[in-house]
């Protein structure tokens, strides 16, 4: 099995500047894939952006230009977030895929990111 445990999100006002941190433990060894989502009240839980073990990343088109995802290869997941909107409001979530075993997922327990304006 594979933990992982987010921190850093918070307060920031409109335009600031927030990054995220998620930790990996456990089976390390089966981990793929990484990436973040993230959930806004009364909305889909969606990705934000994605790394692979080769480091191609991917974002979100609502992202792209503002955020930027790494890892480094003690299996810790970044993700840098600047120019923050209000829309990006929302708990973040770090993922993690399974290489053994595809149609399984890690997640972890997730971090509130809260942009005022």
């Amino acid at each position: 099995q594979v933990q992982l445990v987010e921190s850093g999100g918070g307060l920031v006002q409109a335009g600031g500047s927030l990054g995220l941190s998620c930790v990996a433990s456990g089976s390390i060894f089966r981990i793929n894939r990484m990436g973040w989502y993230r959930q806004a009240p009364g909305k889909q839980r969606e990705l934000v952006a994605a790394i692979s073990s080769g480091a191609s990343t991917n974002y979100a088109d609502s992202v792209r230009g503002r955020f930027t995802i790494s890892r480094d290869n003690e299996m810790t997941l970044y993700l840098q977030m600047n120019s923050l909107k209000p829309e990006d409001t929302a708990v973040y979530y770090c993922n993690a895929d399974d290489r053994f075993a595809p149609q399984r997922g890690y997640w972890g327990q997730g971090t509130q990111v809260t942009v005022a304006s």
